[in-house]
């Protein structure tokens, strides 16, 4: 077994940076400075991956390298020269993290690599956001009202690296014993906010304006989404667009037998604040059961060919994958509908 090889799983993005963050430091203490790559698989082959592993540097004692999207390495040519360098990595300085927001990888990649430098960070459960935002507000010397949890909640991706740069913004907006509240999160993330995947979602089912509107507006914020990521924006995006749909058929599955479900149970199935549920109710108009089914496929379908085609071609895939969404209900179109 390799000892500096690890395997990072699964959808919670924050738990595993600070994992990832971790290791790079124990290499940095170990081997002094260090050279710092971060790809994608789609960008970068296995092939180059291995090459650079193995050629020394004279500038760089050792390399610490992050593979996102590791589960897309699956040929068997790839998949060979993955396990070759695994097995004899025991001696080398490098360190390379292999990342994949899916629960496993190829599995003779992960047989491969030890036990204790392997884990999969899993969601977090919905009872325990509430706890883990009062928690962070309150270790850096802040309170909360729960409607203000609530409502940060609803507006924030679903991981917690995304709730600790949201809620990180009000510390350098309050003095230190502000209790934070529903007024203060207006005004610091709804006026504020940067686009993410919850508002393309809430502007892609605002039924107030007809399907060519909400298209119209979802690609403007596809655009600022695309414009302020840093690096590749689909898979994140996806990931959360999946994560809305599946909630739109939960919301489904309670309205199935054509009665209104009580407040008990739309909280349970975590729509308990009135903003949330009037959000799904207006979901459920656009798109029955039967369409978030459809959409839920081409999400899946879209977030494969994004992987496949790497960044060059992401923008494309999503910007299709939003018009068959908004315009055809999550039905597959090959080319845009043009209105004479």
């Amino acid at each position: 077994m390799a000892s500096e090889v690890y395997l990072f799983t699964g959808p919670e993005a924050g738990e595993k940076a600070e994992a990832i963050e971790n290791i790079r430091k124990a290499a940095e203490k170990k081997n002094g400075a260090l050279g710092e790559y971060r790809y994608y698989s789609s960008d970068v082959s296995v092939a180059e991956l291995v090459a650079q592993l193995q050629n020394k540097s004279l500038f760089e004692p050792a390399l610490f390298i992050i593979y996102r999207n590791a589960e897309a390495v699956k040929t068997k040519s790839d998949v060979d020269m993955m396990l070759s360098w695994i097995k004899g990595s025991a001696q080398s300085p490098n360190t390379l993290v292999l990342v994949s927001d899916e629960n496993s990888i190829e599995k003779k990649i992960e047989s491969a690599i030890a036990s204790d430098h392997k884990k999969i960070f899993w969601e977090m459960f919905e009872n325990r956001k509430p706890q883990w935002v009062e928690s962070y507000f309150k270790k850096n010397g802040f309170a909360v009202t729960p409607d203000a949890v609530q409502q940060i909640l609803e507006m924030i991706e679903n991981n917690t690296e995304a709730l600790k740069a949201e809620c990180s913004r009000f510390f350098f907006c309050f003095e230190k014993g502000h209790r934070i509240t529903v007024q203060d999160v207006d005004s610091i993330l709804s006026h504020n906010r940067e686009e993410n995947a919850f508002t393309l979602f809430d502007a892609m089912c605002d039924t107030t304006r007809s399907p060519s509107q909400r298209l119209e507006t979802s690609l403007e914020i596809l655009q600022k989404i695309r414009t302020s990521s840093k690096s590749a924006f689909a898979i994140p995006l996806i990931s959360g667009l999946v994560y809305c749909f599946r909630q739109l058929k939960a919301y489904h599955g309670l309205c199935a037998g054509g009665e209104k479900p009580s407040d008990a149970q739309l909280k349970a199935a975590g729509f308990a604040s009135k903003k949330k549920q009037e959000q799904y109710g207006r979901a459920s108009r656009c798109w029955n059961g039967g369409a978030t089914s459809s959409i839920l496929a081409l999400l899946s379908s879209t977030d494969i060919a994004v992987r496949e085609g790497g960044s060059a071609f992401e923008e494309t895939n999503v910007s299709m994958m939003i018009y068959s969404i908004v315009i055809k209900n999550g039905l597959f179109a090959a080319s845009y509908d043009v209105e004479v």
